[in-house]
């Protein structure tokens, strides 16, 4: 019997990037996207090029460094994003335009206020432009799950006579069953009479917690790609997650017998744990596939299985998602060689000079500590590539503190030309005094919302890792940041700074965008 291919289509640097506190800088995304590459994803979506000169530029640079996995690019339906979209995506080896627009009436009457009429004339308009550009194209109908099917059978019809290779029906407020999407998704492919020129795909959200189960119906019901992000992440609870889709397909393979993907399930694990570097936001111990505790026993009872028969409580073994037995350890005495291979261990590639900086930051730490675990080594990654793009930099912290002592930190900054800064302040402790500090510099004020400390690895002289949240200038929105040091005041002063480079950088791209639009 001949196997149906399913695409996995990832979009963890677009949706996913798009969720408070998950946002990434352009390296970053480089080195998730090559990542997502080993993996063997069969599209990543690299972002949203019109949104911000550095989506743009990270779009551009993912286009030309991907190989093996297609690149895409959103696009709303009209002829500037799609013109723009494809400025950032031509250098591409397999590039795709993807554009959209609502099919709802809820999103037509209210956010559009557009006729049916009127959007599916504006979709086939969209889809034939893009098409001009570029040969594979995809359509999405945003809040699809929530359209009369009616309407949203013409619209397919419709854009898929237009040109479009794909066509996206999306559950955008992830508010459908399963047995809803199945029929949704049948009722397509029975009726709409050109399905067969395109592949029909799903991209489910999580706000019910259905969206694997929603994904893999779908599947069931005829569907050929899955639209997931890494860890699940995405706006408000997430998108469908892309270890538990895969591996749903692949641990079942009793019930999709008939279907095929090209992932790579032995580097899931190291891309949930390269995300999670990246963005400072670890997953919930019970987290299927890449939680801490999914083949950790502890109960008696299992652990007696285990030792009997691993399948007794597993059903997929720790090795079949590259989830690691041991770590390796370097040291003070450990050279170059040694690091650089361990930095290709764990899937990042950093060039020389930059590799350079981060072997001069690992052997400083291996000074301090007596080991430097794989944590260390990825939070050296980690501040390489966050001071690629910065409005200051630290350059040094002193802290005066005690049971009877004014807590009084000084902090010395940077900024990009290179123009040196010296203040101080004190506050309620030397964690408060740092970012009084910090503020009195940049003239911005802050308020922490959210503070985290953890140990990167086992041991007293573990690196702290400080994990904030923080609303500037009452901005109306929160910023994560997250720093790591053997001092976690320290540590705390990193976070908050890169907080804060992320508000004033975010403030700089949309004064931008301001300025090239004429506003």
């Amino acid at each position: 019997m001949s196997k149906r291919r399913v695409i996995i289509f990832d979009t963890t640097l677009r949706d996913g990037e798009q969720a408070p506190g998950f946002s990434m800088n352009t390296d970053e995304k480089i080195q998730l996207a090559l990542q997502l590459e080993r993996l063997g994803v069969d599209v990543m979506e690299a972002g949203f090029p019109i949104s911000s000169p550095g989506d743009f530029e990270a779009v551009t640079r993912v286009a030309k460094v991907i190989k093996n996995s297609g690149v895409a690019g959103l696009c709303r339906a009209n002829e500037k994003d799609i013109s723009v979209g494809w400025d950032a995506l031509q250098h591409a080896v397999r590039p795709r335009i993807h554009t959209f627009i609502a099919t709802s009436d809820i999103h037509l009457q209210h956010k559009l206020k557009k006729t049916r009429e009127e959007a599916l004339e504006i979709a086939v308009k969209a889809v034939k432009f893009a098409r001009n550009l570029c040969d594979d194209v995809e359509f999405s109908a945003e809040d699809a799950m929530r359209s009369d099917v009616d309407y949203l059978c013409q619209v397919v019809e419709a854009v898929i006579a237009a040109g479009a290779n794909t066509v996206n029906l999306p559950d955008t407020v992830g508010y459908k069953m399963p047995f809803e999407i199945d029929k949704v998704i049948s009722e397509v492919i029975n009726r709409v009479p050109n399905v067969d020129k395109a592949r029909i795909s799903v991209h489910c959200h999580n706000d019910l917690g259905l969206s694997v189960a929603n994904s893999l119906m779908a599947v069931n019901a005829g569907a050929s790609q899955i639209e997931c992000t890494i860890n699940g992440i995405g706006e408000r609870a997430g998108n469908c997650s892309l270890e538990e889709v895969v591996m749903g397909l692949t641990v079942r393979k009793d019930v999709f017998d008939d279907i095929e993907i090209g992932v790579k399930t032995n580097e899931i694990y190291r891309a949930s744990k390269m995300l999670t570097t990246i963005t400072g936001v670890g997953v919930q111990p019970n987290k299927a596939i890449v939680g801490k505790n999914a083949f950790a026993h502890e109960a008696g009872i299992h652990q007696d299985g285990m030792l009997k028969n691993r399948t007794t409580y597993e059903i997929m073994t720790p090795e079949s998602v590259g989830y690691p037995s041991t770590s390796l350890v370097l040291g003070k005495h450990s050279g170059r060689h040694a690091f650089v291979q361990r930095i290709k261990d764990l899937g990042y590639e950093i060039e020389n000079d930059a590799m350079q900086s981060a072997f001069d930051e690992f052997k400083i730490l291996a000074d301090k500590k007596k080991e430097v675990f794989d944590e260390d080594i990825e939070s050296i990654i980690f501040n390489q590539a966050k001071d690629e793009q910065f409005a200051y930099v630290m350059e040094s912290v002193n802290i005066l503190s005690g049971d009877t002592a004014i807590p009084t930190a000084t902090i010395k900054l940077a900024d990009k030309d290179g123009n040196e800064f010296v203040d101080a302040s004190t506050g309620d402790g030397p964690v408060d005094a740092v970012m009084k500090a910090i503020e009195r510099i940049a003239g911005v004020g802050g308020k922490l919302k959210s503070y985290q400390i953890k140990a990167l690895t086992a041991g007293k002289d573990a690196q702290g890792e400080v994990v904030l949240s923080a609303e500037f200038e009452e901005c109306g929105y929160d910023v994560r940041g997250r720093g790591s040091d053997t001092d976690v005041v320290v540590a705390s002063a990193k976070a908050y700074l890169d907080a804060l480079n992320k508000y004033v950088l975010r403030n700089e791209s949309r004064d931008v965008i301001k300025t090239e639009k004429g506003i």
